[in-house]
């Protein structure tokens, strides 16, 4: 199962709302759109805003435009923006249209002159630090600037010095004129524009100052003509503060204001948005803050921005969770209003399920213990028929070498032999996956090290022979000395070793320093042949990837995605 069943409806509270519009005739298309910042890679946290986005448009027969809100450009990289799309890509998701922000700049600029001339916005001289003290808190009320009653006209001259870059960053800015009293401090008089001489990647140096977030936001889904704006929950607050900015701007009742994207071929779909908000993803054993992400990649604590430990959605894709699996744990989170932690285990039995429907199934080891069959010629060599996949014969079989000489997992052979061990001892049997019954008769040691294991292979075992079916309760692994393929095998975990890494404000200290170990091993000659991001499962061991940077035929290098079982439920 690697996504819902189409024909099974969806019941949370947006779909319940987008259903009820359609049938009161409210809309006659929907359209959404999922709105990042350029300014860092997209985490696990996006991929459920993507789901939603996205996963609406396409129920409903609608559209969603996929817009890169840039408007800070001293954050803003074109690194970021390669990456989001692709993202949005691999899950399985197409926009309708690529919009930017800064496509709708001069627009932004002419409603911030329809406003001034309204008396609803006007120049602040107050700095930074002195418009903080205005603005009150949560149980005063703000103080009015004392530039906030200059007349229209005077506003209107001093934006458009704003605009001919005429003054020095942060010496003014533009702030709506609403309320400074209100319980909402998103309404005490927010900025609208900011002095920042920036060159943005889009526009260059056309433009001395930017649009804030809340404004630039409000404006571009009224111009896109989005039905339903949906965003997480601590935008909640903001929502009067969009609402005022729509309603305020009017579009429909200015289509001058929309002219130079008309001359600019860009269409135009205005409208009344409705914001709706629902909870944010927050997943244990792992952080989604962006500017923590980047101190991790800055810092060296990890690999960059898709090291697979990361929850980035560069990281997942190289770990090797399948875009699927992505969607399914979306689903089973599910949308809500309630703020709520999601358990780790959940992504990976999402991967679970679809790996196992999905990945083909080959020979590794990766603390490999030498076994030699004592019984067989130092020459002997076949070929033996595996199954690709053991629950789908579709996968079809592959012939795997197999030799007198093989490597075996070190932790399926023990000494000294604890209650409940059911695998190779000194003097005992196993059985060998798809050849037969062995007995160690022989440990060669160097030192403490063991280093060898002798065997003998009771060829009556052998599949096809009378006592294939003879009843023992070990079955393991192994890969044909003679024929295996060394690999780097990366065996990647949690990223954090506690459930909430940032609970006493240091999430350095919380690091799990097993979530990542490099281990040399082996693997049967058609697994170093595979692709890279080809998904395997390696018997016994895991679901692994072939690395989508570093893999190579001749130089194999796969990551684990997750184990076979929750090894965390033990631990917990």
């Amino acid at each position: 199962m690697t996504d819902a069943t189409p024909d099974a409806p969806r019941q949370d509270f947006i779909r319940q709302i987008v259903r009820s519009d359609l049938a009161e005739g409210r809309h006659a298309a929907i359209r959404t759109r999922f709105p990042p910042e350029p300014n860092g890679y997209l985490h696990i946290g996006h991929a459920k805003a993507i789901c939603l986005s996205f996963g609406i448009a396409r129920e409903f027969g609608g559209l969603c435009n996929l817009r890169l809100d840039d408007t800070n450009p001293a954050k803003e990289l074109p690194e970021y923006v390669r990456a989001i799309q692709e993202d949005v890509r691999w899950l399985g998701f197409e926009w309708a249209e690529l919009r930017h922000a800064s496509d709708y700049f001069e627009v932004f600029y002419l409603a911030a002159e329809k406003l001034v001339r309204a008396g609803h916005a006007y120049v602040d001289d107050l700095s930074a630090e002195e418009v903080r003290a205005y603005r009150g808190t949560l149980t005063e009320p703000g103080r009015n600037s004392p530039y906030r009653d200059r007349s229209p006209e005077e506003n209107l001259d001093l934006l458009r010095r704003m605009r001919a870059g005429e003054f020095e960053d942060g010496s003014r800015t533009l702030r709506a004129k609403i309320d400074m009293a209100s319980g909402n401090i998103n309404l005490r008089d927010p900025a609208l524009y900011r002095i920042k001489k920036v060159p943005h990647q889009n526009t260059g140096d056309a433009w001395p100052i930017y649009p804030m977030y809340d404004y630039a936001h409000a404006l571009s889904d009224a111009i896109e003509g989005i039905t339903h704006s949906l965003c997480t929950l601590e935008f909640e607050d903001h929502r009067p503060l969009y609402d005022w900015v729509v309603e305020r701007v009017d579009l429909a009742s200015s289509p001058e204001l929309l002219e130079p994207l008309r001359a600019a071929g860009l269409p135009v779909q205005a409208g009344r948005p409705r914001q709706i908000e629902f909870s944010r993803l927050a997943l244990n054993y792992s952080i989604t803050s962006k500017r923590k992400l980047m101190a991790l990649v800055q810092e060296g604590l990890v690999d960059g921005w898709d090291d697979p430990r990361m929850p980035t959605l560069q990281g997942l894709r190289r770990r090797g969770f399948p875009p699927g699996a992505i969607r399914l744990f979306a689903e089973r989170v599910g949308i809500s209003k309630q703020n709520s932690v999601t358990d780790f285990s959940l992504l990976e039995q999402a991967a679970r399920e679809v790996l196992d429907a999905e990945a083909p199934r080959r020979l590794a080891v990766v603390d490999p213990l030498k076994l030699v069959i004592a019984n067989l010629s130092d020459d002997h060599a076949e070929m033996l028929t595996f199954a690709n996949h053991p629950k789908n014969e579709a996968f079809g079989t592959r012939e795997v070498p197999f030799s007198n000489a093989l490597w075996i997992e070190r932790d399926d052979f023990m000494r000294e032999p604890v209650k409940g061990f059911h695998r190779l001892v000194p003097g005992g049997e196993v059985r060998l996956r798809g050849v037969g019954i062995v007995r160690c008769e022989e440990v060669v040691t160097d030192g403490d090290a063991v280093v060898e294991l002798r065997c003998t292979l009771d060829a009556d075992t052998r599949p096809g022979m009378p006592g294939a079916d003879r009843k023992i309760k070990g079955t393991i692994h192994w890969v044909s000395a003679r024929h295996a393929v060394e690999a780097e095998v990366r065996l990647y975990d949690r990223l954090f070793s506690v459930p909430d890494p940032d609970a006493d404000g240091d999430y350095h200290q919380h690091l799990n320093p097993e979530a990542k170990r490099v281990v040399r091993g082996y693997v049967e000659p058609s697994a170093a042949g595979l692709e890279a991001e080809a998904h395997v499962q390696f018997e016994r061991l895991g679901f692994f990837i072939a690395d989508r940077r570093d893999h190579s035929p001749r130089r194999p290098v796969f990551n684990r995605i997750v184990t076979l079982r929750d090894t965390w439920a033990k631990k917990q």
